[in-house]
């Protein structure tokens, strides 16, 4: 007569553990990830203060739990929560970590960004007030550009979104409404354009007394030294190119 083995969830852990370390029963290891579930939500629930979703980070720690389980060897003495605990609390602090930025930051510009952090915290504790480039770098033992750039990276960390609104206003105004202001030069854009387009029916000489004239801002007399010709020229070809431009950007009226 065949021994029907018991079924796995009255099973005690150690158990379990053996099933799946010695004959890799994915039954047991199932049955263990439900049984400690409850240990990865606690862990999770730590960090229930942080602006990411709890149900995201009872995802990570259930993932840790996975990871523990998997790779807890029972042979070795000691008890699996003990394991387990620091593995899933490293893979929250690794999802902290790669994950919970809002702009994606190299690993090495995140560690010396969370260095200088704590750096500024253990510097104005001890003095006080908030530390200086200069104090940081000499702090770390690193230069004053690579304290910049690892305050820069800490900005990184968290963004507001230009849809939301203002706190405080109460006609909620979003953010992307203060952006900016009206730039009244764009009514000149159509203007340019055109004149740009008729300057190029004058002379090649003439284009170049304007451009030296409206485009960098030179006297007459600047521009007669730098063409080779006298003043006088000078004025007589702008008042000439003037009103040509002017002739040839001027509205004429459509036949009836």
């Amino acid at each position: 007569m065949a021994v029907t083995s018991p079924p796995v969830l009255t099973l005690g852990s150690g158990e379990l553990f053996d099933r799946w370390y010695e004959d890799h029963d994915v039954r047991a290891r199932d049955a263990l990830i439900e049984r400690f579930l409850p240990l990865a939500r606690k862990l999770a629930r730590r960090y229930a203060g942080s602006n990411e979703p709890y149900d995201d980070l009872v995802q990570v720690a259930s993932l840790g739990l996975v990871k523990a389980v998997e790779r807890f060897d029972p042979s070795r003495g000691f008890a699996f929560t003990s394991f387990a605990v620091p593995t899933i609390v490293g893979e929250l602090k690794r999802y902290f970590r790669d994950s919970a930025w809002a702009l994606h930051v190299d690993r090495s510009a995140q560690e010396l960004a969370r260095k200088i952090a704590d750096a500024r915290r253990e510097v104005s504790l001890r003095q006080g007030r908030s530390p200086t480039v200069p104090e940081l770098a000499e702090y770390l033992e690193i230069s004053e550009e690579q304290v910049l750039d690892g305050l820069q990276t800490n900005e990184a960390y968290d963004t507001v979104s230009l849809d939301a609104p203002r706190s405080g206003d109460e006609e909620h105004e979003n953010r992307i409404e203060t952006l900016g202001t009206q730039d009244d030069r764009l009514d000149l854009v159509d203007d340019q354009a055109t004149v740009f387009a008729a300057a190029q029916h004058l002379p090649e000489r003439e284009r170049r007394i304007l451009y030296l004239r409206f485009g960098e801002d030179l006297t007459q007399a600047e521009i007669a030294r730098r063409i080779g010709v006298s003043q006088m020229q000078v004025s007589r070809l702008l008042r000439k190119s003037v009103q040509r431009l002017r002739d040839l950007t001027q509205e004429r009226p459509q036949p009836a």
